[in-house]
């Protein structure tokens, strides 16, 4: 219960609230964990259910899509039914899934129970992060609040691997599913003693249309993301990604027209929220870029297990977590804009030390480089997230919270397609030039395909496999002084453009105060509360 607040001030969050922010953080944890555990066990579902290779894509990238597209309908669900509901029967339906997911006997039965998985994971995340601003509106415990939450996510990325090879070295892929059952139990028992309830009791109905739209302008962009980010630019992903900004622009019109929006628009007025949601999505692109080069390097040019490699990644993972609970301290000293915008200066270090590795000695250089950046990095993600929440009303704090999470959903993503595909394109140029005459067409093509490709191509030469390394580390290079670029700008857009929007009057963020007439929350012991 939160105790009693002075007059003009929000009340602070007590001992019920922490311990529910811990039931809050655990299902974090395991959609990360989720995301990062499936790639150690597709060679071991892979032999069992002998998936077709486009099914197998399916099977990877089904989870991510469903996440993405739901994320805005669930987020604003979770306003209108309540969020703790909303909470509560995401969680029944990841259990439920995931069960069905572990002992899945086909190829087709995992791609429905991962689409499944990915749905009832998209009520989570907005769900336990709208929670958070209800249970937390003491600006400074919430930032910290949120400063755990973005831990909890950074460890169960870090420990997905380690997990992961733990689980399959004993037990059969399916048992990677079932770690998220007893985590989702413990949640349907101790979230309704917990956690408060809160909805817009003003809210319409959700205008279905809106939600078939959104679905069908984030969906195919997504797609046509990922399958740039694998394929290259073709017509197939060229049309997906027009088709969805098209549809997108249909939406974004019914939304103006709407008295009850699936999306609030009038929220981009505050600049505050739209320059941290636009600094949180450029800020997660370098992440993904980086992701994508830091793992393949570890793989593929120091030969390490993926048990060893899981292990070499604690490190940044580690410096994402310190991070993330350093930035609230540091945030009730300085301005969040002077935090954000060293935050990402920091990145930017982190990101020119990364492009001087080498393929021969540059594993020390590269975690250094990975774990400045992901140190800097951690700010933005902790006070852009805050930023983003804190400047909605109390009643759409769940369609806001959708917001950031799409957006981060999106940088990964539009990282992996962007500054992946230059890094690509270095490569493949690169590794032209070193690969000899004669060589057998099937061999060649398979060399400039990617690093890994090559490394299974090239057995017994030695001189060949060493230049596409170094090509390889070529592009990783381009790529983190693209990164360091962005980052640069990053922290600039974040101490003058964050500045003038505390300053900007009309642009201020919403303020929150302890009684909204449009909110109906309800204590864990039933009382009615703002």
């Amino acid at each position: 219960m939160s105790t009693p607040s002075t007059a003009g001030t929000s009340p602070r969050a007590g001992a019920r609230e922490w311990i529910g922010l811990v039931v809050l953080a655990l299902p974090t944890l395991l959609l990360a964990l989720d995301m990062s555990v499936l790639y150690l066990a597709v060679p071991h579902l892979g032999a069992d259910l002998l998936p077709t290779s486009s099914q197998l894509l399916w099977i990877m990238d089904i989870y991510g899509f469903m996440i993405a597209g739901f994320l805005v309908t669930m987020g604003t669900l979770g306003d209108r039914i309540g969020r703790r509901k909303l909470l509560l029967i995401g969680a029944a339906a990841f259990g439920v899934s995931s069960v069905l997911a572990a002992y899945a006997s086909s190829p087709e039965l995992l791609i429905l129970a991962r689409a499944l998985l990915g749905i009832s994971g998209a009520t989570l995340m907005p769900s336990t992060l709208a929670l958070i601003s209800v249970m937390f509106q003491d600006a400074k415990q919430r930032g910290t609040a949120i400063g755990v939450w973005m831990m909890c996510f950074s460890a169960g990325t870090a420990i997905g691997p380690l997990v992961g090879g733990l689980m399959l070295g004993s037990f059969w892929w399916g048992s990677v599913f079932l770690i998220g059952v007893p985590v989702m139990v413990l949640l349907l028992v101790a979230g309704p003693v917990l956690l408060p309830e809160y909805r817009d009791e003003d809210a319409g109905r959700i205008d279905l249309i809106s939600v078939v739209l959104s679905l069908l302008a984030v969906l195919p962009v997504v797609y046509g993301i990922k399958r740039f980010a694998e394929d290259g630019l073709n017509v197939r992903s060229a049309v997906a990604i027009v088709a969805g900004l098209a549809l997108g622009v249909l939406f974004v019109r019914r939304q103006r027209k709407l008295d009850e929006p699936l999306i609030d628009l009038k929220l981009f007025s505050h600049r505050a929220f739209s320059v941290s949601l636009v600094v949180l999505l450029l800020s997660m692109a370098t992440v993904g870029g980086t992701v994508l080069f830091y793992t393949q390097f570890l793989q593929s040019v120091e030969g390490l297990s993926p048990i060893k490699a899981g292990l070499w990644m604690l490190p940044s993972a580690i410096g994402m977590v310190v991070g993330s609970m350093a930035t609230p301290a540091l945030a009730a000293r300085f301005a969040p804009r002077v935090v954000v915008g060293i935050g990402m200066g920091i990145s930017a270090v982190g990101y020119l030390v990364l492009s001087q590795v080498d393929s021969v000695s540059g594993l020390p250089l590269l975690i250094t480089g990975v774990t400045i950046a992901f140190v800097g990095t951690s700010s933005v993600l902790v006070l852009g997230t805050d930023l983003v929440v804190g400047s909605a009303p109390p009643e759409k704090a769940g369609s806001a919270a959708a917001l950031s999470e799409a957006s981060s959903e999106f940088g990964i993503a539009l990282g992996v397609a962007t500054i992946g595909t230059v890094g690509t394109a270095v490569y493949r140029s690169q590794v032209d030039d070193a690969i000899p005459a004669g060589l057998e067409s099937g061999v060649a093509d398979e060399v400039r395909d990617s690093l890994a490709s090559a490394v299974e191509a090239t057995d017994g030469m030695a001189d060949l496999l060493a230049a596409a390394r170094d090509a390889f580390v070529d592009g990783l290079n381009v790529s983190a002084g693209i990164n360091a670029a962005i980052a640069a700008v990053l922290a600039v857009l974040a101490l003058v453009v964050l500045r003038s929007a505390a300053q900007g009057g009309g642009d201020e963020p919403t303020e929150r105060t302890e009684e909204s007439p449009h909110a109906d929350t309800v204590s864990p012991a039933g009382d009615s509360r703002a």
